[in-house]
């Protein structure tokens, strides 16, 4: 019997099944909440993850993040709920894998309109989006750093020298941990998938099976809300 159950959820894993009721959940929850069940308007973010020594297919480091494993590129909605996810090797550049994330996507979300990216994927990402896709792209950058206090000093005094009285503590951006427009969107679906146990970590020996597990967590949080609504 466990054999039989393996070999049905490997087939789900391989033909798209997770991927479907993913879909077909997200369609109904947006569609009870008042929305579009087809977003006009996504996020486009990755993240590193660990790989366990099961072996598999497609490994690398990220040498931006310091991990060794798989990366997972996730097109979300403005709810964080998933579009698309791509597991691919952790080696594999943000602008490469907007490629890959979206040209999976491409016949799926025709209707597709704006993107929000970081700054990441500046440069050949976002022209690709915008010039094969025909894509709005927008890039949420993070705030500027802050001014060293001695230079914010040194400036309201040059120009109190030509009779300006400046306050120096406001030209220095405020400190601390900002939330960023849009982003925090998709960061908060990350979270969302470091609470499963199967998600936590890259446990899948193949990328398809890790596609599969980020469609079934969502499955189940959708299905929570689906059960509140």
């Amino acid at each position: 019997m466990e054999e039989r159950l393996r070999l049905v959820q490997e087939v789900a894993h391989r033909d798209g099944t997770w991927e479907r009721l993913n879909t077909a959940m997200r369609e109904v929850l947006r569609a009870r909440s008042g929305r579009n069940p087809r977003p006009s308007a996504g996020i486009v973010d990755s993240q590193s993850a660990k790989t366990t020594g099961v072996g598999g297919e497609e490994r690398g480091y990220d040498g931006g993040k310091k991990v060794r494993g798989r990366k997972r590129h996730l097109l979300v909605d403005t709810e964080g709920l998933v579009l698309k996810a791509k597991v691919h090797s952790a080696k594999v550049p943000d602008q490469d894998g907007l490629r890959l994330l979206l040209r999976s996507a491409r016949s799926e979300l025709s209707h597709l309109k704006h993107l929000w990216l970081d700054a990441g994927y500046e440069g050949r990402g976002r022209r690709w989006a915008e010039e094969v896709l025909g894509l709005s792209v927008e890039v949420v950058r993070k705030p500027p750093k802050p001014v060293p206090e001695e230079v914010a000093l040194t400036w309201a005094e040059e120009w109190a020298k030509e009779g300006e009285t400046i306050d120096w503590q406001r030209l220095m951006p405020p400190r601390g941990f900002r939330v960023l427009p849009r982003r925090w969107v998709v960061e908060r679906t990350f979270s969302w998938l470091s609470q499963n146990r199967r998600t936590s970590k890259g446990y899948e020996r193949l990328c398809a099976s890790a596609e599969a597990f980020v469609y079934a967590a969502m499955i189940r949080l959708m299905a929570r809300r689906l059960a509140r609504v």
